[in-house]
């Protein structure tokens, strides 16, 4: 790809948000999991909506009642129902990353295994990025590497970052080293420096995505979630994390994680982050928990993102399914 493509910042005019309906019960321990994923993904998609149009993805089986809980509240909002097949619901993972030059545009097509073979079948979610581009008009281009778009961050200006724990996870890239990985991604997004954060983190359910670990707030300016509690089991690799960001030259902006630990139904530590918001057009929608930290964490974003209006969704029902709100959203720059 032309050198001069690139990956827009996630704050740059979008076009528009590429969302998914939630369809996989098991990700959500059944019926009513489901049941209540979706209302969440409905209130995501109209907070959205009020910056940015929205299309959803939705199985044609699903379409009359996305239609019937997207529209609950009576609001006319530019919420487009798009009817294509789906595996899952996680657009952020399966969508297009959309690269730049000038008005041109590119669609990369990444490979897609399920986050390491986790979930059967995935055929119709590893197809799902070339039917985004085809929908919107824009070329796809395929890229040799097995990444979902919450494994990297671009801060628009040239600088990725990413974990060792996901792309380096041998249920992913298996006979691609450091260096490779490297070159493949900075090749694909027009990035000249990939900032690699560490490992052992708990979120197993992605091998550790960086969107739920930190993002950019502005070029060389971080937002990294730190855990409350020393006894958190993320607290040495965020930890490690800081110190690599601050070798690598970045100011950090510790934002504090939620205050009340809560288990998936697996047992394992639910990933509730504050970092895993959107940005839309003119606003930010952030996930609430039901936690102490909540506003702390509202008032912390309202700083780095002056001028946004700050809208906080409860997420905790979308978060038992995997993700988060970062992770049900792919943003299509203008």
């Amino acid at each position: 790809m032309p050198a001069d493509f690139s990956m827009p910042a996630e704050w740059e005019p979008h076009l528009r948000t590429w969302m998914c309906w939630p369809c996989r019960a098991e990700a959500w321990d059944g019926a009513a999991g489901l049941a209540a994923a979706r209302r969440a993904t409905a209130d995501v998609a109209r907070a959205i909506a009020t910056f940015e149009p929205v299309t959803l993805a939705v199985r044609a089986d699903d379409a009359q009642e996305a239609a019937k809980i997207c529209r609950a509240s009576g609001e006319s909002l530019p919420i487009t129902l798009w009817p294509v097949p789906l595996d899952d619901s996680w657009a952020r993972d399966i969508g297009p990353t959309f690269v730049k030059r000038g008005a041109d545009r590119l669609a990369l097509q990444w490979r897609f295994n399920a986050w390491g073979g986790k979930y059967a079948p995935y055929d119709k979610d590893a197809a799902f990025a070339a039917r985004v581009a085809g929908r919107a008009g824009v070329p796809v281009k395929p890229v040799p590497l097995i990444c979902e778009g919450g494994a990297i961050h671009s801060d628009g200006q040239g600088t990725l970052l990413t974990t060792e724990q996901c792309l380096l996870n041998p249920n992913r890239n298996p006979g691609l080293d450091r260096d490779a990985v490297t070159q493949i991604l900075c090749d694909a997004t027009g990035a000249a420096r990939l900032v690699w954060l560490g490992e052992g983190f708990s979120d197993t359910e992605t091998d550790g995505h960086v969107d739920n670990i930190a993002c950019f707030a502005a070029p060389g300016r971080v937002i990294v979630g730190v855990p409350e509690s020393k006894e958190h089991p993320d607290s040495v690799a965020v930890a490690q994390a800081v110190t690599r960001l601050k070798e690598a030259g970045m100011e950090v902006i510790e934002l504090v994680q939620p205050a009340t630990p809560r288990r998936d139904r697996q047992g394992r530590p639910l990933q509730q982050s504050y970092v895993n918001f959107y940005l839309c057009n003119g606003g930010l929608v952030m996930p609430a928990f039901d936690d102490p930290n909540d506003e702390k964490a509202r008032a912390l974003l309202a700083d780095c993102f002056p001028g946004r209006h700050i809208v906080a969704v409860p997420a905790l029902d979308i978060v038992a399914g995997g993700g988060g709100i970062h992770c049900i959203t792919q943003q299509e720059p203008a």
